[in-house]
């Protein structure tokens, strides 16, 4: 439905097009309404999450769903490049508004050895890794390497999946055998030829993420870094702020902003990191991937953050000023993964923020998330205890939570955190965080 002079007439951009109408396409939409903006999806499946807020176009349609939208934008990195090829070419005509984010981020965030590559090019440290085109050089990479490594596809696959881990020399044929389709364009993993990539093993302490908007202008505004916890290759829980980092933020936002400006990127990305030792017993990050687009990481920036990531998206998009990216409150954000619990217990949690996708249940599928931010921090921990006791895939984390007091866990929260401390011995400790957490200016 549409409202007559609904719109100022300075207003160019009336409508979004989203290559994409699975939750963050629906979450888009929704960050979208409230700035005055209607989303249009490029979506097969026609009773996707995104169909609550927009006309849904099938891929059979997409004459129809450009002719729909003003700028462009997408959810999901595994977008044909070619669809994106052609949104670009109308743009780079005068005919449409733009498409964001730009092509080769896309090209590279599909290519796990381009995006490996780009990081050393750009002076972004990795985990070392060799490209791999047959089992002789697989043999190679384990002697250069060292045992163990990971053996992945360097296109398709996510959440876990194109992977394996090789251990020991026995594993080295099986691990070949699994993934060698790849290479030739065969089976399921990758529609079309692309080597494989062995990444060496490093003991690293735990995976965060950091996620950044940058508008058409250059202007680049970057969330707090998370810690990120996974269950089967899928995210299961990430705590905003990541405690114990604050002497890793300069390093990781130089990272981020140098990818983004690289790729003249336009709209918000996430750089996901291990944090590691370097040689002279330092902590650091090492660089994993990009993803060109809201992330699952970012979720608790809805209630957490003074602007969520996915209004600083829509805010690139249609080239609005950045909102500020400060975290307001700290958070835990938990996925829950195929069977939905009971939102009235959930509810019930002081604190908690209940999205649902509006899925049907599926094993290990994404079909909501929840929230925690709990009026006092220090309850924060006994909050997720409650909450892991009631959901039905516990997604790993019933045994991290089993011994918390859900009464009194202010010490144990102390206590829990005392050994994250920076370079400089001073701990970010969650029992002391404040609602409005203290970090380098942005």
């Amino acid at each position: 439905m549409t409202t007559a002079n609904a719109y100022p007439v300075t207003q160019t951009i009336r409508t979004i097009g989203i290559l994409g109408g699975g939750q963050l396409g629906m979450m888009l939409a929704e960050a979208a309404m409230p700035l005055g903006y209607q989303c249009v999806f490029l979506e097969d499946n026609s009773e996707c999450p995104a169909s609550l807020y927009g006309r849904v176009f099938h891929s059979d349609q997409l004459a129809d769903f450009i002719a729909a939208a003003d700028v462009f934008t997408l959810e999901f990195e595994n977008t044909p490049t070619s669809t994106v090829e052609q949104l670009t070419s109308l743009s780079k005509s005068g005919s449409k508004q733009g498409m964001f984010p730009p092509l080769i981020a896309l090209d590279i965030a599909q290519d796990r050895l381009k995006e490996k590559q780009m990081f050393n090019a750009l002076d972004i440290a990795t985990v070392p890794f060799m490209e791999i085109n047959s089992e002789a050089e697989l043999k190679q990479a384990c002697e250069a390497l060292g045992l163990p490594i990971v053996l992945k596809t360097s296109r398709g696959g996510y959440d876990g999946k194109g992977q394996f881990v090789i251990k020991q020399e026995s594993d080295i044929k099986t691990a070949w055998l699994a993934l060698k389709d790849a290479v030739s364009g065969k089976g399921s993993l990758t529609p079309t030829p692309a080597p494989l990539i062995a990444e060496g093993f490093i003991n690293f302490n735990r995976e965060v993420s950091i996620i950044a908007a940058r508008a058409q202008d250059g202007q680049v505004r970057c969330y707090d870094l998370v810690e990120n916890h996974h269950h089967h290759g899928i995210l299961a829980k990430t705590q905003a702020p990541a405690i114990g980092t604050s002497h890793l933020f300069q390093q990781a936002t130089d990272a981020i902003t140098k990818i983004m400006n690289h790729l003249g990127y336009v709209g918000v990305m996430a750089l996901e990191l291990f944090v590691t030792k370097d040689d002279r017993g330092h902590t650091t990050i090492l660089a994993n991937e990009i993803a060109p687009r809201v992330h699952n990481s970012g979720h608790w920036s809805i209630e957490g953050a003074v602007t969520s990531q996915f209004e600083n998206h829509i805010r690139a998009v249609v080239n609005l000023p950045l909102g500020d990216t400060d975290n307001v409150h700290p958070a835990i954000m938990v996925n829950v993964l195929g069977q939905y619990p009971d939102i009235s217990a959930v509810l019930n949690i002081d604190g908690a923020h209940y999205h649902s996708y509006h899925k049907a249940e599926r094993d290990d599928r994404k079909i909501a998330h929840i929230t925690l931010m709990p009026n006092d921090v220090a309850d924060l921990e006994s909050a997720m205890a409650k909450l892991v006791a009631i959901l039905p895939n516990k997604v790993g984390l019933d045994k991290e939570y089993a011994n918390i007091d859900t009464q009194s866990n202010t010490a144990d929260a102390k206590a829990k955190n005392d050994d994250l401390e920076d370079n400089s011995g001073e701990a970010d400790s969650l029992a002391e965080l404040s609602p409005k957490t203290e970090k380098a200016k942005k």
